[in-house]
């Protein structure tokens, strides 16, 4: 009887181990050896990273992406969840900005490269520009700007999936908490930051935390726009090219594991967060 629920979990802990903690432990160690694997260098490859100011611009925009991108998603969608849900037209506005999160990245990338074409008979936001009398704008080569304007393509992507979250939390604030407030004579403004905000805090906390993840392991945005050039590098792109371009796998594994390392504690996180979830109900 004690070994049957260990045969009805054996599926899934052998998927895990084959295609998650295998691959994983594999590219730790393959970080350790050299371009073809054949001799061992240690933390070589590790020096090699830090040590590169081209690595150190990649992490720098990682940064930029998981500061910026959580801010921007978080901000906007309760934004619009608060306010959408006061609209006749509510399942119009969500399906509207719901609508990118149908699109792969890559899709998104080309019609945002396209939006920053310089030329103004192509690129939409400079035919906008010119039209007002300006000159048109490098949207894609202009540093630093132009990481900001590649993590606008990952807001415009996320936001919706931002916005049918916070609305599901929305939907689970009791309303007598709200008449009450209202009784009180507390204002709207009053009413969302002491009795909305409070509650949806555990939403937010998720949300944040999976644009957090999306933003660190960024790729296809950045490898269809600039491909990294412009100062626009990420560490996602820069292991691509030192596997695909470079023909470096010891280097590129290097970069995989950091980039692991860094999402590790905000998986943990989530998984915290969703335990305590289930423990309130």
């Amino acid at each position: 009887m004690r070994i049957r629920p260990w045969l009805w979990i054996l599926p899934a802990i052998a998927f895990v181990t084959i295609f998650l903690v295998y691959p994983a432990i594999a590219t730790v160690w393959r970080s350790l050896f050299d371009r073809r694997g054949d001799n061992f260098v240690g933390l070589d490859n590790y020096g090699w990273f830090f040590g590169s100011s081209d690595n150190l611009v990649a992490i720098r925009n990682n940064i930029l992406w998981a500061i910026l991108l959580p801010l921007l998603v978080v901000g906007i969608g309760l934004l619009v969840a608060v306010f959408a849900e006061k609209v006749r037209y509510e399942v119009a506005v969500r399906s509207i900005i719901f609508l990118p999160m149908a699109i792969s990245a890559v899709a998104a990338g080309v019609i945002w490269r396209l939006m920053y074409d310089i030329d103004p008979r192509v690129g939409t936001l400079n035919a906008v520009v010119t039209a007002t009398g300006g000159d048109p704008v490098a949207f894609l080569s202009t540093e630093p700007w132009n990481n900001v304007y590649l993590i606008i393509v990952g807001m415009w992507m996320m936001t919706g999936l931002a916005v049918v979250v916070l609305v599901s939390g929305l939907k689970g604030v009791p309303l007598e908490l709200l008449e009450a407030a209202r009784l009180d004579g507390a204002n709207e403004w009053r009413v969302f930051w002491s009795v909305i905000y409070p509650l949806l805090r555990p939403t937010i906390a998720v949300v944040t935390t999976t644009v957090l993840i999306f933003a660190l392991k960024t790729f296809d945005v950045v490898f269809v726009m600039t491909n990294g050039n412009f100062g626009t590098e990420v560490m996602a792109n820069k292991m691509y090219k030192e596997l695909f371009s470079f023909t470096q796998e010891g280097r590129a594994a290097t970069v995989a594991t950091v980039l692991f390392l860094a999402t590790v504690p905000l998986m943990v996180l989530q998984v915290r967060r969703f335990r305590q979830q289930e423990e309130q109900r």
